[in-house]
Parts: C-alpha cells; structure tokens; sequence
C-alpha cells in the first residue's frame, strides 16, 4: 500500500511539473524555453540515434564511483569518531576547518594534477560529499542511547560484535539520509567538473549544445540529468527499504 500512494503521488507530481513547464513555456514565448513535448522527442531521439545515452552513462559512472568511494572512506571513519570521545576530539576540529572550504574552486589544480577524464571529476566529487557523510555517521554514532550500549557490554559483547548489532543498524537511516542530500550534491557538482576542460558527459552535453543554441537538445540533456537523479533516489530508497526494514514498522 505504502508503495502504491508513493507511485501515485510521484505520478502527481509528474503530471504537475510538466502542465506547469508547458504553461511557462507558453507565457514565456521564447525558442530558448521550448514546451516539454519538444524536449521529450528530442530526449528519444538524442538517445537512440545520437550520443546522449554514451554522456548519461558517462555521468551515472561518474557519479557511482564518487558515492561509493565516499561511502566507503567515511561511513566506518565516521562511526568510530562517534563512538571514540578521544578520537572524535582529535578529528572534529579537521572536520570543522576542512568542510566548510569551497572545495569546487580546486577544480583547475585537480585537473592540472590528474588531467582531463574520469579521475578529477570523481576525485572533486568523493572530496566534497564525503564530509557530508562522514559528518552524518558521526552524529549519529554519537547519538545512540548509553542503555543500548550498556546493555550489550552487560552481554559481553566484542567491539566488533558492538559495531556490527548495535551502531551500523542504528546509524544506517542517518547514513541512507545523508546519502540522498549527497547524492543531489554529487549531480550537481558533476555538472560543474563536466563543463570544465571535459569532452564528455551530461554537462558537457549540455553546455555543448547551449553554445550551439540547440535549445530543444539542451534541456534534453538538462532532463537526462533530472532522471539520473530520480533513478538514485529511487535505488537508495529500495536499498533503505532492504536494509532498514525494521525502520519502516
């Protein structure tokens, strides 16, 4: 049922955002604002017959490898800082002078250092979304309740038996959160790194055909974009639904 009304309600807004772009557009007026039908066929047909589907396929590579990197690096560092004062004293301060800097503005230097292709754009994109969920696996590794904890010393538990029960269950909604608010960061910072010194994927696309005032094909890209976003929010959802079932009770 709960995954009934979510469909009927993503339906809804599907429906809404395209009668409004349709409205927009017809007030609008203008070539460079053309109505989604347009966009759409020209999102088939850059698809089928032209290189769209080799930039999206670009970017979703791109974009996965940044997630799962950060995902990897952080998550464990993050619940060991959370659950370790002395370390987390250590850490913290790092984390508070480092995250906060604009990490996009390295972009020149990164690809001076790696050149153009897939590293430099995944390398800008695992620095900047993994504070987000290093800072989201320490909260709340920092959060869970002293009984809990006390209560599974109490039954002699191992460190690792502790990390395993206790805090990687009880941390995991945090962490597929702080997922979600990456994974939008990640796209949007892709788009970034894509249009600078790139000759490939969906920013790249895009800028590409901006410049050659191909209008209906830019927001084809900008679409393929938007659909690489809801496809991940979508698999991060079905992974929460696998391994937080106890969550949705």
């Amino acid at each position: 049922m709960h995954t009934k009304t979510k469909a009927q309600g993503s339906l809804l807004a599907l429906i809404l955002v395209i009668l409004s772009w349709h409205l927009l557009s017809l007030i609008v007026d203008r070539s460079f604002f053309p109505p989604p039908l347009p966009v759409i066929k020209e999102l088939i047909s850059r698809t089928l017959h032209d290189s769209l589907h080799t930039h999206f396929l670009v970017s979703v590579y791109r974009v996965t490898a940044s997630l799962l990197i950060s995902f990897v690096l952080a998550v464990p560092l993050g619940l060991v800082v959370g659950r370790t004062p002395a370390l987390d004293r250590v850490v913290s301060p790092v984390i508070y002078l480092l995250y906060p800097l604009p990490k996009t503005v390295f972009l020149p230097l990164i690809v001076v250092l790696l050149g153009l292709g897939d590293s430099p754009k995944i390398l800008l994109i695992s620095l900047i979304i993994f504070f987000q969920i290093l800072v989201a696996a320490r909260d709340a590794a920092r959060d869970i309740a002293p009984q809990w904890v006390l209560s599974m010393k109490s039954l002699h538990a191992t460190t690792w038996q502790l990390y395993r029960h206790l805090v990687w269950p009880a941390c995991l909604p945090s962490i597929f959160t702080s997922v979600r608010v990456s994974l939008g960061t990640a796209i949007a910072v892709l788009f970034l790194a894509e249009t600078f010194a790139s000759t490939d994927g969906l920013g790249y696309f895009i800028l590409d055909t901006m410049e050659k005032r191909e209008f209906a094909a830019m927001y084809a890209g900008i679409l393929a974009m938007g659909l690489l976003g809801i496809a991940g929010y979508l698999l991060v959802d079905l992974l929460e639904d696998r391994f937080c079932r106890w969550n949705k009770l």
